[in-house]
């Protein structure tokens, strides 16, 4: 078994890999996942960005921003959670598992920022039990593989905008869940900048309608110029 999976507390564990599906069948239980994905998430933006400065010495704001965004996205924390063994333990709701929950790229990598956030929190936050195990897993990555998804991703690319442009703060995003059922929800991310709307998107998990609004920022500002 994983050190990942490895809890003194076997009832944070057990809330870390339960998602609001199954919360909502099981009233009672251990309650659902996603306070502990925020500080999880929270927490590999963190690490990353810390072993990327350390890791490149000499390389630039711009390429770690990019870089970073490229080992903690969807896709690659939901590659992280099959290899640590945490897609078959997902408690899932029935309608969940019939949708085939187990392989959802955004259910796995949102269970993985869960159970670090909870790893974070039965190790009484002690970031150094947890950094090495999070940095053996970004070392596992292929850094073509990186620097090829970095120079993709719209939220980066839309930042590097914002910044040579002259803005104070990076991108703000207000993101809000409009529709859908647990099972399937849909969200709808507005990008601001300095207070002033560029864009906006659609997607079925926050991230996936971050980057659509980052996207549409873009072509605004491709079709304005």
């Amino acid at each position: 078994m994983h050190k990942l999976l490895i809890f003194s507390d076997e009832r944070l564990l057990r809330r870390a890999l339960t998602h609001r599906s199954y919360a909502n069948e099981n009233p009672g239980d251990t309650g659902h996942n996603e306070r502990l994905e925020f500080l999880g998430d929270a927490i590999l933006t963190y690490i990353s960005g810390e072993y990327l400065y350390r890791r490149y010495p000499e390389m630039g704001e711009d390429e770690m921003t990019r870089r970073r965004s490229a080992l903690v996205d969807e896709k690659q924390l939901a590659r992280f959670a099959t290899e640590v063994g945490i897609d078959f333990r997902m408690r899932l709701g029935q309608g969940m598992i019939k949708e085939g929950g187990y392989q959802n790229p955004n259910l796995l990598s949102s269970t993985f920022e869960a159970v670090v956030g909870a790893y974070h929190l039965d190790n009484n936050q002690d970031i150094k039990i947890l950094r090495p195990l999070i940095e053996n897993l970004f070392d596992s990555v292929n850094p073509e593989v990186v620097v090829e998804r970095s120079n993709k991703d719209s939220k980066n690319q839309f930042q590097e905008f914002a910044q040579a442009n002259g803005a104070l703060v990076p991108p703000k995003y207000v993101t809000e869940q409009i529709g859908g059922t647990d099972h399937a929800p849909e969200f709808v991310a507005r990008v601001y900048v300095d207070g002033k709307l560029y864009g906006e998107g659609e997607g079925r998990s926050k991230k996936a309608a971050e980057k659509k609004a980052a996207s549409n920022a873009l072509a605004r500002l491709k079709k304005r110029n």
